[in-house]
């Protein structure tokens, strides 16, 4: 697949109120010009272009999985419909070599009105199959999707789980030489996923590629060897999937707390008063995100304005889905003398679940009791893992718990 200077372009309509003395000077209404008055005067339509999608450019080599991530309203799923041929570009050009497979939202590919089975049927002629084809891989397709009952109803009486079980099916099992896919994972059951995951494995291991959109961070760095960034409708970075990932995890508002500098204004007392603080490795380097498999450490600077006399205990509070997780501090005294100190704590591998966290910093004293400062909803940062990890025994959902750790077990 080979994609040069793709863009798409909208025409977006906005009403402008004219002034009412405006409006008489212009005379009769014309084209454009809404035929009823309002409060201050007549109104219009107005127009201007809207770029879903500018200057795209990029290559998919033959048998690789290839990752597309985004916030929403990046393009991803424009990107998607022109590669699958249901929209068409406005600028540029998609050379696509070899028949493409796609499953995109619900309803997408279908016609409503045929059965499971004319249907299976419809998108193998699409796809330029001959009937003898589509018989060879049709039990498999039925078998997948575990729709036997109903594959000569009506799709349009389908829930949204058949009807996406079937549609990855149909597109899986027609042996297309490209497999285009959107947030296939956010609908189906346990086992639906499960298996979804494992036949685009089986895909790629043929030597077919795939173009693989989803916002699970964790499903993609399992999936894809090489990842592409969308930000307002443009290539903003692609490269190996995990550094991609991590550069979107620097970007994003949600997790741009992973860095946090308060030098410019400094909360605390006169006292001691907190300065910035980092998520880190053992090397020192600074980290955007965390893999559930590393030990990483939240590393806090705060100076101490004059002696101490007694201890200033560092305490840091994470928090995810709203609820405290736990909270930490150090067991031995921290220092007591004027300066610039700094306090890490190490969480070691596989104590903390997948999910996004935010930490809360503190700084206190105990005699008297007193809390310097308290630094909140300010540092954020993400933990992901790899849904084929062998602990999670095939479950790819997300597993519930604030932690997550690894246990030693006796097993008779």
């Amino acid at each position: 697949m080979t994609v040069r200077s793709l863009g798409k372009s909208y025409r977006i309509g906005h009403l402008e109120t004219v002034a009412a003395g405006e409006a008489s000077a212009e005379g009769a209404p014309r084209r454009g010009i809404w035929p009823w008055r309002r409060a201050g005067g007549r109104q219009r339509l107005s127009s201007e272009t809207f770029w879903a999608l500018r200057d795209v450019d990029f290559d998919v080599p033959r048998g690789k999985v290839f990752g597309v991530i985004g916030r929403n309203g990046a393009g991803k799923s424009t990107l998607l419909k022109i590669l699958s041929r249901i929209t068409e570009p406005s600028t540029g050009m998609a050379e696509i070599r070899g028949r493409v497979g796609s499953l995109l939202e619900v309803g997408t590919g279908f016609h409503p009105e045929f059965s499971g089975r004319e249907n299976i049927y419809l998108n193998g002629t699409l796809l330029g199959m001959r009937r003898r084809e589509i018989d060879r891989v049709f039990d498999a397709i039925v078998d997948f999707a575990d729709v036997h009952r109903f594959i000569d109803t009506p799709v349009k009486r389908y829930s949204s789980g058949m009807y996406v079980r079937l549609a990855f099916a149909v597109a899986a099992h027609l042996e297309p030489d490209i497999l285009i896919i959107d947030e296939v994972l956010a609908v189906g059951d346990l086992q639906f996923q499960k298996k979804c995951l494992g036949k685009m494995k089986d895909v790629t291991g043929q030597g077919r590629t795939v173009l693989f959109v989803s916002h699970s961070l964790s499903t993609v760095n399992s999936l894809c060897d090489t990842c592409m960034l969308l930000e307002n409708g443009g290539v903003s970075q692609i490269g190996p999937t995990e550094s991609i990932t991590a550069s979107y995890f620097a970007s994003s508002e949600e997790t741009s707390g992973s860095s946090l500098d308060l030098r410019a204004d400094p909360p605390g007392d006169s006292h001691c008063r907190m300065l910035g603080a980092r998520m880190v490795d053992r090397s020192g380097e600074s980290l955007s995100y965390a893999n559930i498999d590393w030990e990483f450490g939240l590393e806090m600077t705060y100076e101490l304005l004059e002696p101490s006399t007694g201890p200033v205990v560092p305490n840091f509070h994470f928090f995810t889905g709203g609820q405290c997780a736990f909270v930490t501090s150090p067991s031995q005294d921290p220092p007591v003398s004027p300066g610039l100190h700094q306090s890490t704590v190490w969480l070691p591998a596989r104590l903390l679940n997948e999910g996004t966290y935010s930490v809360n910093f503190a700084a206190t004293t105990m005699s008297p009791q007193c809390v310097h400062f308290y630094v909140q909803d300010q540092f954020c940062f993400q933990v992901i893992e790899d849904l084929h990890d062998v602990a999670r025994h095939g479950y790819v959902h997300k597993v519930p718990g604030a932690v997550r750790p690894q246990l030693n077990w006796s097993l008779q």
